[in-house]
Parts: structure tokens; C-alpha cells; sequence
């Protein structure tokens, strides 16, 4: 193969555009991103923190909450950093190698952010549903073994991306017209049909989100039958406002999650501002939502971390 093809087969680097249309807005538009990036950080290494050092919230909800976590940590920072960059600092180039792997993190644990919902919502069902047996249904084993498959299915599912790309020449332009290396973002570079490279990833990423979002639907379901069956009003108006918060950030993750898969199916006039900035919430939002609404608003590790302050003020 010769040198010309070489460089047309791997490109050494991508250029990230941005948001066009809306490029002299950068500046402003990462304050506020770098707001989110922040508090997810501090946020979610809070909850790690707490629920190491303090013993009695080694129970499945925290133990769960606490995967979620890492995934949310390593889902911002694998976006944020590289996408303030561009926005302050106007640094495009980003490595091809590079850019696979953001790639692969980012998709990857999207699936696992997915699963990971699926598994508190079950944890959730199991508790209102049948308290009695929660322990022993959910022991530590079969919890490590969910967290394990959750992870595995976002790798196994998700490792053929990278690769896939890989094998592909471009020999277009080398702009791509996003903030980070989004997969149909790059494979549209491809100068060759990329039609079965789009199915397998649509398919997939149809599958993981339409099974988890159905099995998290009819978690909540039950759940709320059982709530509406409790004796005391009070018990019931709490078990809905916890469950009414958790409803509302997985809203957030699947609604811009749909939306950006039906953009990418069949929303060809969509501005591509609107699409990118929608996907953009769709992986800056959830983080920094979840150490709120599954931290703060938990009593225990709320009242754990005012104690640790006191102390310190003190």
C-alpha cells in the first residue's frame, strides 16, 4: 500500500468543529458546562468517599449508587476536559488514536449508565416490593455479578466501534462536526458505504436502551402499585418523592438518548446545532444530576456528610 493510501486509510488527526453555527458563543457556552463538570466531580467522589468510610451504607442501593458514580466520572471526564479545550482554548486537533478511544469510553458507558439504572430500579423493587427479602436477594455476590454483567455487556457491545472504524479509509474532509468524537459524527468521514457500520450500532444501541428503558418501566410500575397499597400516607408521599426524583433523571437520560438515535435515523433536517447541543446534554446532564438527586436527597449520606463538616469546622 502505498504512502498515499496509508494517510487516506488512518488520518492522523480529526478536527472537532464545535457547535456550528454557534462557534463565537464557545466561550460562554463552556461556563456552564464546566459548572456541570465540577459539580459532578465533587459530587459523585463525595458519594464514593461517604459510602467507603462509613460501613452502614454498605447496603445494595449505595453499593449500586456507587458504581453509577464511576461510570458518571469516567463518562465526564473522558467529554469535558477535551471539549473545554475547544471551547477556550480553540484546540481542534485531536489524534485519531485519540479519538477512538474517547469514543469507545463514551458509548461504552453510556450502556453501562443505562444498566446501571436498570440495576438501582430493580434494587428499588426489591426493597418497597418485598423488604423482607431484601438482603438475601440482593446479597453482595449477586450484586458484584450485576455490576460485573452491566460492564461487560457496555464492553463487549461497544469494542467493536473503535475497530470497525479502523478498517475504514477517509478520504474526506477530516472536520468533524461535533464537539467530541460521536461514532456516526466520524463514520460519516468514511469514503465508502458505511451502511452496515451504522445498522450494527443503531441496532445496538436500540436494543440496550428500549430493553433496560422497558424493564426500568415496569420496575417503577410495581413499585408505585406497592406504594399506593402502604397503610400510612406519610410512608406513601415518601416513597413517591424518592421515586418521583429517580424517574425524573432517568426521563432526562432516555428522552435525549431517544432523541438523539431518531436524529440520527430519521432526523435529516434537524439543525445540527440543536442535535449536537441535545447530545451533549444527553452526557453532561446525567452526571452531574445524579450525585443530587440520589446523594443529597438520601438522608443518610446527606446527614453523614453534614457531620463530617461539623466536625471539621469545629
Amino acid at each position: 500500500m502505498g504512502p498515499a493510501n496509508k494517510s487516506q486509510t488512518s488520518p492522523d488527526t480529526f478536527l472537532l468543529m464545535g457547535i456550528p453555527g454557534l462557534e463565537h458563543l464557545h466561550v460562554w457556552i463552556g461556563i456552564p458546562f464546566c459548572s456541570m463538570y465540577v459539580v459532578a466531580v465533587v459530587g459523585n467522589v463525595t458519594i464514593l468517599a461517604v459510602v467507603r468510610t462509613e460501613r452502614s451504607l454498605h447496603e445494595p442501593m449505595f453499593l449500586f449508587l456507587c458504581m453509577l458514580s464511576v461510570t458518571d466520572l469516567v463518562l465526564s471526564t473522558s467529554t469535558l476536559p477535551r471539549m473545554l479545550c475547544l471551547f477556550w482554548l480553540g484546540a481542534q486537533d485531536i489524534a485519531f488514536d485519540a479519538c477512538l478511544t474517547q469514543m469507545f469510553f463514551i458509548h461504552s458507558f453510556t450502556a453501562m449508565e443505562s444498566g446501571f439504572f436498570l440495576s438501582m430500579a430493580i434494587d428499588r423493587y426489591v426493597a418497597i416490593c418485598h423488604p423482607l427479602r431484601h438482603t438475601t436477594i440482593l446479597t453482595h455476590t449477586r450484586i458484584a455479578k450485576m455490576g460485573a454483567s452491566v460492564v461487560l455487556r457496555g464492553v463487549a457491545f461497544f469494542s467493536p466501534h473503535p475497530i470497525l472504524l479502523r478498517q475504514l479509509p477517509y478520504c474526506r474532509t477530516r472536520i468533524v462536526a461535533h464537539t467530541y468524537c460521536e461514532f456516526m459524527a466520524v463514520v460519516k468521514l468514511a469514503c465508502v458505504d458505511t451502511g452496515p457500520t451504522k445498522r450494527y450500532s443503531l441496532s445496538v444501541a436500540s436494543v440496550i436502551g428500549s430493553c433496560d428503558g422497558l424493564f426500568i418501566a415496569v420496575s417503577y410500575v410495581l413499585i408505585l402499585r406497592a406504594v399506593f397499597r402502604l397503610p400510612s400516607r406519610e410512608a406513601s408521599l415518601k416513597a413517591l418523592g424518592t421515586c418521583g426524583s429517580h424517574v425524573c433523571v432517568i426521563l432526562v437520560f432516555y428522552s435525549t438518548a431517544v432523541f438523539t438515535f431518531l436524529t440520527h435515523r430519521f432526523g435529516h433536517n434537524v439543525a445540527p446545532q440543536i442535535h449536537i447541543f441535545i447530545a451533549n446534554i444527553y452526557l453532561l446532564v446525567p452526571p452531574f444530576l445524579n450525585p443530587i438527586v440520589y446523594g443529597i436527597r438520601t438522608k443518610k449520606i446527606r446527614d453523614h456528610v453534614l457531620s463530617s463538616l461539623m466536625v471539621k469546622v469545629a
